[in-house]
């Protein structure tokens, strides 16, 4: 039951990642902090490694991307654009884990 939970948390996760990424040109630093925050406010919230597994794992593992965050960053380099390039690793690393801490201190 726990991996179907989490495929469906997954299958969630992505769906929202999918949405956002065609809303607006920020979106996968958009899901990227989003999912630290929710997967922080998770970590200090339960510590019930099932309920961890299907959140973390799955609905924040669907929801945020390195690959495509790792992609983003290659074609701004590549397209010359190299200092929105190392602001967009800056911002989803800065703004990422101080989310996972803000929700985890939150709880």
């Amino acid at each position: 039951m726990i991996i179907v939970a989490t495929l469906l948390a997954g299958a969630a996760g992505a769906v929202i990642r999918f949405l956002a990424s065609r809303l607006t040109t920020r979106g996968v630093l958009l899901v990227n902090v989003l999912g630290s925050f929710i997967a922080g406010l998770a970590m200090g919230a339960t510590s019930d490694q099932s309920l961890l597994l299907v959140l973390v794992t799955g609905f924040c593992g669907g929801l945020t991307t390195f690959s495509a965050f790792a992609v983003e960053t290659v074609q701004l380099v590549m397209s010359g654009k190299t200092r929105v390039a190392l602001l967009s690793v800056g911002l989803n690393l800065v703004l990422g884990v101080g989310a996972a801490a803000v929700g985890f201190v939150l709880t």
